[in-house]
């Protein structure tokens, strides 16, 4: 039997979709706002676009959820892609000010009281999303009110997202899984100090630390001690991270050796992360100079305390923050210890 035929507007349903703008200010009794239109539709393809995203997050996790990822198989290609595909969405989403900003502060006080206390403060798939990336709650800006002008059902779906793995623990499991460094063999051949670190691969990181002392300025020293508690040689000080030790070294390591084949994707989904969190800051930093631009201090819609909020969780939201502090402890190209042939040779596809 023939399959129905698939017509355009069905297959988009876009017959719900074209109806579902209901401008408050239309209503009886109301004086009818131009912009209002406007500001429903950009809110709605943000709605949209947060939709796809988490569906690009969940497929990521799916894989980084897997026991082990074969570095020959399409996965991280997979991943790198997919990752990249959000970025594109963020650069979009904050291009979309653009359009919103055609709306000057009078035209937006319009309607502005009619929106209360509906706000883009409630929207639960953007907080879904920092909880699904790695955004714990104990480093959330006003953990007091986050969610407390959402309904029920929608404060249960981001405890929901707070309670399953997060994309960072899973880029740190998966980082910790990366075999070479548990293997003594490879590194026997590794010249350094004799009072190397703890091994297998502690004759690596006792000539790396050492080159680091080397290019560290005067002002830089204390970044020395930084390096330590990061990568695990001390613990000495409390530095509140969410990347492990081991996940830390090998991240390094795949920062500073990118050039092999067999890192080139993992600094390729390091380098994902990294732009995302940029995206979502640029996000951040563009929605709340609009914010100001329209409603300079006074309060938000939804109550929270407008460019004020917006500002400190811009200001405290990195979630792959622990990424980018490793970039700190790189050294020049030349001056990188030279690897042993054994480590080399797993580095390279096909050997």
């Amino acid at each position: 039997m023939p399959a129905q035929p698939q017509y355009y507007a069905d297959y988009l349903a876009l017959e719900n979709i074209l109806q579902a703008q209901h401008p408050v200010s239309y209503q009886p009794g109301n004086d009818p706002a131009h912009d209002e239109m406007l500001f429903i539709i950009i809110h709605q393809a943000y709605e949209l676009w947060f939709k796809q995203i988490l569906h690009e997050v969940a497929s990521v996790a799916g894989i980084l959820e897997q026991p082990a990822i074969n570095d020959n198989s399409p996965e991280l290609q997979t991943i790198v892609h997919r990752l990249q595909r959000v970025n594109t969405i963020m650069k979009v989403l904050v291009q979309q000010m653009d359009i919103m900003e055609t709306m000057t502060p009078m035209d937006f006080l319009d309607f502005r009281d009619l929106l209360r206390p509906a706000s883009g403060f409630q929207s639960w798939q953007f907080k879904v999303l920092e909880a699904r990336l790695g955004l714990p709650f104990e480093q959330r800006h006003g953990q007091h009110y986050y969610t407390s002008a959402l309904r029920p059902e929608y404060v249960a779906m981001v405890k929901d997202a707070e309670n399953k793995p997060t994309l960072l623990q899973l880029l740190n499991n998966w980082l910790e899984r990366i075999p070479f460094f548990e293997q003594a063999s490879l590194w026997q051949d590794m010249t350094a100090p004799t009072d190397a670190m703890a091994a297998p691969a502690g004759k690596f990181w006792e000539a790396y630390r050492q080159l680091l002392v080397q290019s560290l300025s005067e002002a830089e020293q204390g970044n020395l001690q930084v390096f330590d508690n990061v990568m695990g040689f001390e613990d000495s000080l409390s530095l509140n991270r969410l990347l492990s030790p081991k996940a830390s070294r090998a991240a390094l390591f795949i920062m500073l050796y990118r050039g092999y084949p067999l890192l080139q994707l993992p600094f390729q989904v390091m380098n994902a992360v990294l732009e995302l969190d940029e995206q979502l800051s640029s996000w951040r930093y563009r929605h709340m100079n609009m914010v100001h631009r329209m409603i300079g201090s006074r309060i938000g819609t939804g109550g929270s305390t407008g460019k004020d909020y917006l500002k400190g969780a811009a200001d405290k939201h990195y979630i792959f923050k622990d990424f980018a502090q490793l970039t700190s402890f790189l050294i020049e190209r030349k001056h990188l210890p030279i690897l042993p042939k054994s480590v080399e040779q797993r580095l390279r596809f096909g050997e």
